[in-house]
């Protein structure tokens, strides 16, 4: 459906529908793709500029966006979870899976250039220094330093019978030394980046340009759409599918998605043909993975859901399961303070007989109070380990489970986790200021504490602590300083997992979005 490099091109999918409509949506869609060709080719050399140039463009935009007054906090909203801060909500339960159907569609254009021309450039460049010191052995004697800028430049065309499509390069450019190594999560192999590399910590930020996105939309009705092509996916909090919005060079999709809704049902239907990951082209998936996911809105004090994913990579066969699960939240006030829960249960097992016989269970609950600008919040995570493989989530937005400091891992597939299992109890406190001043509003605060222990033995193995600062400088542009410590006990009983090396992790992020 889609096997080959990121460049190539898609195709879309206009559902079930009537034969004639259908052929002449395809045919529409072939036009419209025609029609950008041109377009394409100069956004890409764009792309492949200097990052000298980028810099100086992008410093060119963020003066060009400055007001001389600051915004009301309504204005823009704190850094979302692609760009700066945390995805996970405080204050909140998730959001319903993301379909793309808005509630009344505008006014479709009268011909594709119509279309084409009524559409909107997508621009976002994000700068960013990240700092690593880890524990030294032999191998590993310095510490990481990355300083790299992402660019993304697209386009969003208008609808045009009830279509519209959207193509997007992404370009991830060094703009000082290598200090860093890139690589699979636990991998005993060279760098990526270089052998000469392995001297220091992973910063999994390649240097790359590509085809981020590529994708045909149709929106027959506010019940119902479809995307065929490369594109982002966010499910829920992004514990189980997300598009790893953190790292510079963000995962997306090779996939046909549908999302329907029904009163108060909505369902979410993805066939997945390659997953396109961070480390770049050679590290992707070959996929013939199937997510479903249905959810059940009685009130706003309760949303219940089901979901099944069912991941088959061919050239990734630890990562091959099938995971099932439930999952409930809801929220509701108490005087004056609002109070928001959810609760997921999940259990995973080996999938085509790709792997041994296993299963293995996921167990969270979360707890949320918010007063004013004040958000406290207790989360409790279980992922089941066996001493050989732990419970796993390939396709997650996994930074933002389980510390930022991104130290477990289980050498199996390079996934964050651990073989013994982990228990993971943390809280966290928010607070979202409503000073302003010229650049500088919307500020906000977070500090999260973890304890680890070993889920199989019950052996505590680490704690850690996460604190994060953000805030905007025009509704544009914005920044972030980001710290993530985390500290392991120096030994651990016969018979439990030895737990990762200690280590901690300075960020700061600007970024502007057009």
């Amino acid at each position: 459906m889609f096997r080959g490099g990121r460049n190539g091109l898609r195709r879309d999918d206009c559902a079930d529908h009537r034969t004639t409509t259908s052929a002449r949506g395809l045919t529409a869609s072939r036009g419209l793709f025609y029609a950008l060709g041109d377009r394409l080719n100069r956004l890409k050399t764009a792309l492949a500029a200097s990052a000298a140039g980028a810099a100086l463009a992008w410093a060119g935009l963020a003066q060009a966006q400055a007001t001389p007054a600051a915004p009301e906090a309504t204005a823009t909203a704190a850094p979302d979870p692609d760009g700066l801060g945390d995805a996970t909500p405080t204050a909140a339960p998730p959001a319903e899976p993301a379909a793309p159907a808005p509630a009344a569609a505008p006014a479709s254009a009268g011909t594709i250039s119509d279309a084409v021309a009524a559409g909107h450039l997508l621009l976002e460049m994000r700068a960013r220094f990240e700092y690593v010191n880890q524990t030294k052995t032999r191998v590993l004697t310095d510490n990481a330093q990355a300083y790299t800028l992402r660019t993304r430049l697209g386009w969003e065309t208008g609808e045009w019978n009830n279509l519209k499509a959207l193509v997007e390069f992404e370009d991830v450019r060094l703009i000082g030394p290598e200090r860093y190594a890139v690589n699979v999560p636990g991998a005993t192999t060279p760098p990526l980046n270089g052998a000469n590399k392995a001297k220091y910590p992973l910063v999994n930020d390649p240097e790359v340009t590509e085809l981020n996105r590529l994708q045909l939309t149709w929106t027959p009705s506010a019940a119902f759409s479809g995307t065929l092509g490369r594109q982002r996916i966010n499910i829920d909090d992004q514990r189980f599918i997300g598009a790893v919005g953190w790292r510079q060079d963000e995962q997306t999709f090779d996939a046909l998605r549908l999302d329907a809704a029904w009163r108060r049902f909505k369902l979410t239907y993805v066939y997945v043909d390659r997953v396109n990951r961070i480390l770049g082209e050679e590290k992707d998936w070959n996929s013939d993975s199937h997510l479903a996911n249905v959810t059940w809105s009685l009130a706003e004090q309760l949303r219940l859901e089901g979901f099944v994913y069912a991941l088959d990579f061919s050239n990734s066969r630890p990562n091959t399961s099938i995971t099932s699960g439930v999952r409930a939240s809801g929220k509701t006030w108490v005087n004056l303070v609002q109070v928001a829960y959810d609760a997921t249960w999940a259990r995973q097992g080996d999938y085509h007989h790709a792997t041994e016989k296993y299963q293995l269970d996921y167990w969270q609950a979360a707890l949320a109070s918010t007063f004013d600008i004040y958000t406290a919040k207790v989360d409790y995570e279980q992922l089941e380990g066996n001493g050989f493989r732990g419970f796993t989530t390939p396709l997650a937005t996994t930074h933002q489970f389980q510390g930022w400091a991104d130290a477990w891992v289980q050498p199996l597939g390079g996934n964050k986790g651990f073989i013994d299992g982990i228990k993971d109890l943390n809280f966290s406190f928010n607070v979202k200021p409503r000073f302003k001043a010229t650049y500088f509003f919307n500020p906000d605060f977070l500090i999260r504490y973890h304890t680890f222990d070993d889920q199989r033995t019950g052996v505590h193995l680490a704690h850690e602590w996460d604190v994060q600062f953000q805030a905007a400088i025009t509704p544009k542009l914005s920044w972030a300083i980001k710290y993530a410590g985390f500290e392991r006990v120096n030994t651990v009983p016969r018979g439990t997992a030895t737990p990762p090396p200690s280590r901690s992790k300075v960020w700061f992020t600007l970024e502007y979005k057009l």
